[in-house]
């Protein structure tokens, strides 16, 4: 009987890390054609909720899937559009002012030069402020060239067929057969481990929504709010390097330090006074106020089961792996893989191997 039951065990194991296996293969080998089907998948599964909601007020499924997808479409097209005019003219703004940037650090940092040389006799001031001149000026218009290029080649990506054609095509029916897919899932699963696999099915969707849903609406708010304050301080690239902090907030102080280093160091080049150093401090303090007391714990919550670390491995793991679509599928990848561990480890910690000593 015992025999028997690891040998079920076993051929369960076999068969699910087969089937893992062939997913694995699946997605590398067709990856340059699964974006856009990823893409629409996201977008079912992060306004199924709205969807639903529409349908219990009575609403047809069908006219809720058209309603909430015309809704996403008059916000976020007009919405991208204008992020990246913003974007491409702070980059240009940033490329023209180089230089004056270039004077002004050289100007702050040439106390620094002095006493270095005083210190060091033998250095030849002149040929270093000569080689940070050429170099770092030279480093900024090739920065503002690769941000320009990015943002060119990112509108090329959004305007290729198949993500305008085949994505829109994809979320519908994902959006409208939600509800069907799942059925037909669970009318597939094991009977035997069925209840298992619902469970950890829910906690699955419970970690996505909590972090996926929620913590989306906390980048968007953040990096609106960075976004804003640093522009209303005045510094150059201020919208671009606050929404940008804010979108990596996911992340816990990722975000928050990277963007605060970038918008001190701009503010050092582009201001001659302490009191814009004190403003951009006080954004991203209020900011941080605000996340920690107020968006996370109403939009997130504290059961995601997510860590950062996890997080950020995932991310790096994937765009190595697959390039956008594995950013696209890292953290969905990430909260199975999470749960499907602390699954196994709760079982482990049931069994017999781990039992044995007491």
């Amino acid at each position: 009987m015992v025999k028997n039951t690891i040998a079920s065990v076993k051929s369960n194991w076999i068969f699910w890390l087969v089937l893992f296996a062939l997913f694995c293969c699946f997605v590398y080998v067709l990856r340059s054609v699964l974006l856009p089907f990823v893409a629409g998948i996201i977008i079912g599964y992060l306004f199924d909720p709205l969807a639903t909601k529409f349908e219990k007020w009575g609403m047809n499924r069908t006219c809720a899937t058209v309603l909430v997808l015309v809704s996403v479409v008059l916000i976020a097209v007009p919405a991208l559009i204008l992020l990246i005019n913003v974007i491409d003219s702070q980059v240009s703004t940033f490329i023209n002012a180089a230089p004056a940037y270039m004077t002004s650090l050289f100007k702050k940092f040439e106390p620094f030069l002095v006493r270095l040389q005083e210190d060091f006799p033998n250095l030849n001031a002149d040929r270093v402020r000569e080689y940070l001149r050429s170099n770092m000026a030279n480093n900024l218009k090739v920065v503002g060239r690769i941000l320009k290029s990015l943002i060119s080649s990112g509108m090329a990506i959004v305007n290729l067929l198949s993500l305008l054609l085949i994505t829109p095509i994809v979320a519908f029916y994902m959006l409208r057969d939600w509800n069907k897919f799942i059925e037909k899932i669970r009318g597939l699963l094991p009977r035997k481990s069925k209840k298992s696999i619902e469970e950890q099915a829910k906690e699955i969707d419970k970690t996505l929504a909590s972090f996926i849903r929620g913590q989306l609406s906390v980048c968007v708010i953040l990096g609106s709010f960075y976004a804003l304050g640093l522009h209303l301080v005045g510094l150059d690239l201020g919208l671009m390097v606050g929404f940008l902090a804010g979108l990596i907030s996911f992340i816990p102080y990722v975000g928050s330090i990277t963007g605060f280093l970038v918008s001190i160091g701009l503010a050092v080049a582009q201001f001659n006074t302490w009191e814009p150093f004190v403003a951009v401090i006080a954004v991203f303090m209020v900011g941080q106020f605000i996340e920690g007391n107020f968006l996370t714990p109403k939009l997130v919550g504290d059961s995601v089961g997510l860590h950062p670390v996890w997080v950020m491995f995932a991310l790096l793991a994937g765009g190595v792996l697959l390039g956008f679509l594995g950013l696209m599928m890292a953290v969905p990848v990430a909260a199975v893989i999470g749960v499907l561990i602390r699954h196994a480890i709760k079982n482990y910690k049931k069994s017999q191997l781990y039992l044995e000593g007491k």
